[in-house]
């Protein structure tokens, strides 16, 4: 009797995953190309003059895009020398010190009880200061140098850290507090192995909206009585109207923004890869 072997089933061959560097990219190129497409679209019907037709301007009032990068090349020397030294480092600075006061006061707050009660809606009010009234005064007390400039940056940027930062502080679920206390943790681990990370997401969010905060900040600041920048370069130009000159000026501002926006968005993702917003992608 001859023994047989049952024939083995046939296993499906699998199929090729598609690579996930692929996917990744794919997914990048789906979402810049809608918006890089609205750019490329508004930038053509403003230099074929439709946006003037319909908004009934003339060319003095709001210079063609050929004009304005015309203007950026013949003058790059002079808004590169007002960009990175003076309104680019004004804003940074400004932007790391009010950021680095608003979450030591985020900290206290959130530790403190009585400064959190009395303290706390006092310093989230400051972000409704106008800014047009706290550049004269920076410039009576510290002068017309960079410093004054700095001051206002750092005060504007000051109120979205205290109130984000305290936010990811001070939210947290009371189960993980009620872990952390039934392993005896003392209130430093607490912060650092609970509050801190918990709280990043929100000083990251701060960190990206006082990035467009700072360079309104600089520009805004430049205006009264600073010799160098782009809020000098921007105001003198308007009273001339020199105005591709002036919204050169204005695109400069933008596109150092946007590199302030990206620095900070490439320190977030190193810095929380964890969080859901990354872990989803």
């Amino acid at each position: 009797m001859s023994s047989a072997r049952p024939a083995a089933a046939a296993q499906p061959s699998a199929a090729p995953r598609p690579r996930a560097g692929g996917a990744a990219l794919r997914a990048r190129l789906q979402g810049w190309g809608l918006p890089s497409a609205i750019f490329v679209a508004l930038l053509a019907l403003w230099e074929s003059s439709a946006i003037h037709g319909a908004l009934g301007l003339k060319e003095y009032q709001l210079p063609y895009p050929s004009q304005i990068a015309q203007a950026i090349i013949d003058r790059r020397e002079v808004l590169l020398q007002d960009a990175i030294p003076y309104t680019g480092l004004e804003a940074l600075v400004g932007l790391i010190l009010g950021g680095l006061l608003g979450f030591a006061c985020s900290v206290l707050f959130a530790n403190v009880p009585f400064l959190r009660r009395g303290a706390l809606p006092i310093a989230a009010s400051l972000n409704s200061i106008p800014i047009i009234a706290i550049a004269p005064i920076a410039v009576l007390w510290l002068g017309f140098g960079q410093p004054s400039k700095i001051a206002v940056v750092t005060l504007m940027t000051f109120a979205p850290m205290v109130v984000n930062a305290f936010k990811g502080l001070y939210s947290i679920d009371p189960q993980p507090l009620e872990l952390m206390e039934s392993i005896a943790a003392n209130p430093w681990q607490v912060f650092v192995k609970l509050r801190l990370p918990h709280s990043l997401p929100y000083v990251f969010q701060a960190l990206k909206v006082g990035t467009t905060l700072a360079m309104i900040g600089a520009l805004v600041a430049e205006f009264f009585n600073a010799e160098h920048g782009l809020g000098v370069t921007l105001s003198n130009n308007i009273q001339v109207a020199k105005m591709p000159m002036a919204w050169a000026a204005i695109v400069v501002a933008a596109v150092l923004g946007l590199l302030f926006f990206a620095v900070v968005s490439l320190l977030e993702r190193a810095a929380i890869p964890w969080h859901v917003s990354y872990r989803k992608r």
